[in-house]
């Protein structure tokens, strides 16, 4: 998908852009922009890469994966992506993932094997609290490939791509009690358990309690800035 981006003289606010889409226009805050953050955020030139998966950008042969993603009975109450979702919608899904590159949203990344660069699941990396130097990390692996250790590759390899973003500090993730599989896959790239956070959002209609996880900049990665 095509993008560009220009700051608009009349019908926008002073600190606003118009961001040109393929499935339109939208217009986001500039102030981003001059603060080191520029917009459109584009996909690493090196995709990054852990044990046997790399992340990349999502294509229209990532449609079946995400068919059988929407299987899950849970992923569809996470995230965009519609229950057994039929073609059109992954598709519509796959152009939701790019605008969030455009507004400056955040990356959502295809998880895809290095040998073969089959899509295997999603990850995502959400800078909406970027200027407080946070980001929410999330991922997703569909059915047909889990118990292999691709959730938790997919995880180090997004957090250590985020780690290239200077304005971060600190990554947190959110997990229900009861996905031991996926308390496990933080714990396993590094992500700490911090707690529980009562009613911290609704999922399936309902206000649950998470547990949070998080990672925050070492002193090396931090010395290696100066």
């Amino acid at each position: 998908m095509r993008s560009s981006c220009r700051r608009m003289p009349r019908n926008t606010g002073r600190d606003q852009i118009l961001v040109r889409l393929s499935s339109g226009e939208t217009i986001v805050d500039f102030r981003k922009a001059v603060n080191d953050v520029r917009l459109p955020l584009v996909m690493p030139s090196s995709p990054p890469a852990h044990g046997a998966v790399h992340l990349r950008a999502f294509r229209a042969d990532d449609v079946p994966m995400l068919q059988d993603l929407a299987t899950d009975p849970y992923v569809p109450m996470t995230g965009t992506l519609p229950a057994r979702a039929d073609r059109a919608q992954a598709l519509a899904y796959i152009d939701r993932q790019h605008e969030r590159l455009a507004t400056g949203a955040g990356y959502s990344f295809c998880v895809a094997l290095r040998d073969s660069d089959e899509g295997v699941g999603q990850a995502g990396l959400s800078l909406t609290a970027i200027e407080a130097g946070r980001a929410s990390a999330g991922y997703a692996v569909a059915p047909q490939f889990r118990g292999s250790g691709v959730a938790a590759q997919a995880l180090t390899a997004l957090t250590d791509f985020a780690w290239t973003l200077l304005e971060l500090q600190r990554i947190e993730l959110y997990i229900e009690p009861w996905n031991i599989a996926s308390r496990r896959t933080a714990e396993t790239a590094g992500y700490e358990p911090e707690g529980l956070v009562k009613q911290h959002q609704v999922i399936g209609g309902r206000r649950v309690d998470m547990l949070l996880h998080s990672a925050v900049r070492s002193p090396r990665q931090l010395s290696a800035e100066v």
